[in-house]
C-alpha cells in the first residue's frame, strides 16, 4: 500500500469516529499524558480506554491483546488504589523508585517465559473454541501482551524501569498495527514511542528531586 493510500485510510478512520471512538482517542492520550505528569487521573482515562479497545482487538483477532486488556481493568483498578494507599503517611504521593539490578532481570526473565508460554495458548484457542479463527502473529502477539502484564505491574508500583517496557511494547505495537493494517492505531502507537521517552525523562527526574529509600 502507497503512503497515499495509508493517510486516506487513516483520514477515513478518523472521519468514521462514532462518540466512543472519539472518548477511546481522547481517553488514551490523555491517561499517557497523566501517567507522565504522575497524576492519579491516568488510571480513570486509561480504563475508559482499555474497555472500549477491547471491542478492536476482538474484531482484528488479536486474541492476546483482547485477553490483555481485561486483565489491564484488574491493574487499572490496582494501580488507582495503590497510588492513593500506597504512599507514605507523610508522604504526599507515591513517590517513583527503580528495580535493582536482580530484580530487573528477574523480570526480564519471567517476561520472556510467559511471552513463549501465552504464544502457545493462543494458538491453542481455535482447537478448544470452536468458531474462533487462527490467531494472526501469535508469537508478537504475545509480546506486546506479556510485556504490557510487566510493564503495567510496574507502573502501578511506581517503578521507572516500567518507561522501558513501554517504549519496546510501543515500538512493537506500531509495527504489528501497520502489518494489520490498522494504521491509526500503528499511527497511535508512534505517538506513544515519544511520550514513552517524556515520560522515562520526567520520571528521572521526579525521582532524583525526591529521592525515598527502597
Amino acid at each position: 500500500m502507497h503512503l497515499n493510500e495509508i493517510w486516506q485510510d487513516i483520514v477515513a478512520n478518523v472521519q468514521a469516529f462514532d462518540f466512543w471512538g472519539l472518548i477511546a482517542f481522547v481517553s488514551g492520550i490523555l491517561a499517557v499524558v497523566y501517567l507522565i505528569k504522575e497524576n492519579i487521573w491516568t488510571w480513570p482515562f486509561g480504563i475508559i480506554y482499555t474497555i472500549i479497545s477491547l471491542f478492536v482487538f476482538y474484531e482484528s483477532r488479536l486474541y492476546g491483546d483482547l485477553l490483555l486488556h481485561i486483565f489491564f481493568l484488574v491493574l487499572n483498578v490496582y494501580g488507582w488504589i495503590h497510588w492513593i494507599k500506597g504512599k507514605e503517611k507523610k508522604q504526599e504521593a507515591l513517590r517513583v523508585t527503580r528495580l535493582s539490578l536482580g530484580s530487573g532481570l528477574t523480570y526480564l526473565a519471567v517476561s520472556g517465559l510467559f511471552i513463549y508460554l501465552f504464544a502457545q495458548f493462543l494458538m491453542q484457542l481455535p482447537v478448544w473454541f470452536e468458531g474462533i479463527d487462527a490467531p494472526s502473529l501469535p508469537y508478537w502477539d504475545s509480546a506486546t501482551s506479556m510485556l504490557s502484564v510487566t510493564a503495567m505491574w510496574l507502573t502501578a508500583r511506581k517503578k521507572l524501569d516500567n518507561w522501558y517496557y513501554w517504549f519496546a511494547i510501543d515500538v512493537l505495537a506500531t509495527g504489528i498495527y501497520f502489518y494489520k493494517e490498522l494504521y491509526f492505531y500503528s499511527v497511535l502507537y508512534l505517538v506513544y514511542i515519544s511520550m514513552a521517552v517524556a515520560g522515562y525523562l520526567a520520571w528521572k527526574k521526579s525521582m532524583h528531586l525526591n529521592p525515598i529509600s527502597e
